[in-house]
């Protein structure tokens, strides 16, 4: 008997001339053709002498154990969707199907991925050149993903300045979706943000509305649209939205000479292996500037600050600013040590912007199990121990000197002061302080850079 095959075609947006030669192929060689009522009708021309199996909106995985049913009996089907089958498409439902089914890649029937242009490639290309640097999809549909998790990935992408391409925004019943997603986004984005709402992009009804992030909500959208919302760099203009690739962090007026400090065909200043140099220099030129007012100009966690700070050089220093790190193993050691600081100032600073300072005695501090315990008759402070993942000593001239403990992402957990007594630190807890540096911190060695040219495959 004939061997099945399933070819999974996504035919592009909708419009002949976008789709590629391989999905005409593929249908052109399938005998059963199944797909959604809405994609049928746009491929219609293509499906003379097949046998048609029209499914619902719901229907999805009937779709695919027909497919599989259908190649079990020796047929070729072409289970088709619009856009690329693999994005939000019946790709990945249709491969559930068969390996609960016990198929595998080594089995009679045989199974191919035929991609096409999604959706947000297709809107983009009509609003000009959106995606031109990093982007991402969200689906805002929760009739299969609970609604935390869409809300948790768009506050990843809006804090992470990705362009976002929101698919499925809004239907008949869902209508509130688009509203939240709003409100995330313009917590980490700027209202005038340009954003693309483009419908049923290069097919009958095309329509494209251009408008901001703080209006978005307020135009019209429905099943059929996809909506493109920017990042911080991406601008609109006589129509169009651009987000530009980055070229003019590198070169005056873009096709001039490279900026001061900056060299055709490496890594930007702020590259990975340079911007710690960049922190080091703004603490060089803004003595009187906070870690953590530091840590927000370059938007990073407190750890990448205190790690550039240790990676100083004599020609290349913090200012007067010294750290030196400790792992995690080193904590014992190091409380026992700081019982000769003398009085010290606990910090704690919670996420939505609480602090508590509280003044102990370095022999306040004791451990049990997990938790580290600081109490007095006035306080009690504890913390678990399972959260500290390293330390960093800290000293700032005769201004400051203390040790931060941080957690795996580089946000601290709390920090421990010396106290001054009067004008000056009491010389016998500094010298206590400065001997458990020099025992447990350890210096960070800069990373070289060796890049020897620049490639990227978008250029």
């Amino acid at each position: 008997m004939k061997k099945g095959k399933i070819l999974l075609v996504g035919f592009g947006p909708g419009a002949p001339e976008h789709m590629t030669y391989r999905a005409r192929a593929a249908i052109a060689e399938a005998d059963v053709v199944i797909g959604y009522s809405t994609y049928i009708k746009l491929v219609q021309e293509l499906l003379e002498g097949k046998e048609v199996v029209r499914k619902g909106m719901t229907e999805e995985i009937d779709r695919c154990i027909e497919a599989y049913d259908q190649a079990l009996l020796g047929k070729t089907v072409a289970l088709i969707s619009s856009g690329d089958i693999g994005v939000y498409g019946m790709a990945g439902p249709t491969y559930e199907v068969l390996l609960q089914a016990g198929w595998t890649p080594d089995s009679d029937i045989t199974v191919e991925v035929v991609p096409g242009a999604t959706a947000l490639n297709a809107c983009a290309a009509l609003v000009g050149a959106p995606l031109t640097h990093d982007f991402c999809s969200i689906s805002l549909s929760d009739l299969l993903t609970p609604w935390p998790t869409i809300a948790r990935r768009l506050e990843a992408a809006a804090r992470g300045d990705f362009v976002v391409a929101l698919y499925n925004p809004k239907s008949g019943r869902r209508t509130g979706q688009i509203v939240e997603a709003q409100r995330i986004l313009l917590q980490h984005r700027s209202p005038d943000t340009p954003v693309a709402i483009v419908k049923s992009g290069y097919r009958q009804r095309q329509a494209i509305q251009m408008t901001t992030l703080a209006q978005m909500a307020d135009c019209e959208i429905g099943m059929l649209c996809t909506v493109l919302i920017g990042n911080s760099s991406t601008f609109a203009r006589d129509g169009l939205m651009i987000t530009p690739r980055g070229y003019a962090n590198k070169y005056d007026n873009l096709t001039g000479d490279a900026k001061t400090g900056e060299q055709a065909g490496r890594s930007l200043s702020m590259g990975l292996t340079g911007w710690h140099a960049c922190v080091r220099r703004y603490l060089r030129e803004n003595p009187t500037v906070t870690l953590r007012e530091t840590a927000a100009h370059f938007d990073v966690p407190l750890g990448e600050i205190l790690a550039a700070i240790a990676a100083a050089q004599p020609d290349d220093e913090a200012g007067d600013r010294q750290a030196r790190w400790t792992s995690s193993d080193q904590v014992d050691a190091v409380l026992n040590a700081a019982k000769d600081w003398g009085r010290l100032r606990a910090v704690i600073r919670s996420e939505t912007g609480a602090v508590a300072e509280l003044l102990l005695e370095a022999k306040d501090f004791t451990r049990r199990g997990d938790w580290l315990n600081m109490t007095n008759d006035y306080c009690h402070l504890h913390v678990d121990r399972q959260h500290i993942d390293s330390a960093w000593f800290l000293s700032q001239g005769d201004r400051q000197h203390g040790i931060y403990w941080m957690d795996a992402r580089g946000s601290v957990v709390f920090s421990l002061l010396l106290v001054k007594a009067g004008e000056a630190f009491d010389a016998v807890a500094l010298k206590a302080y400065r001997s458990a540096c020099e025992q447990y911190g350890q210096a960070i060695v800069a990373v070289e850079d060796t890049e020897t040219e620049e490639v990227t495959s978008d250029d």
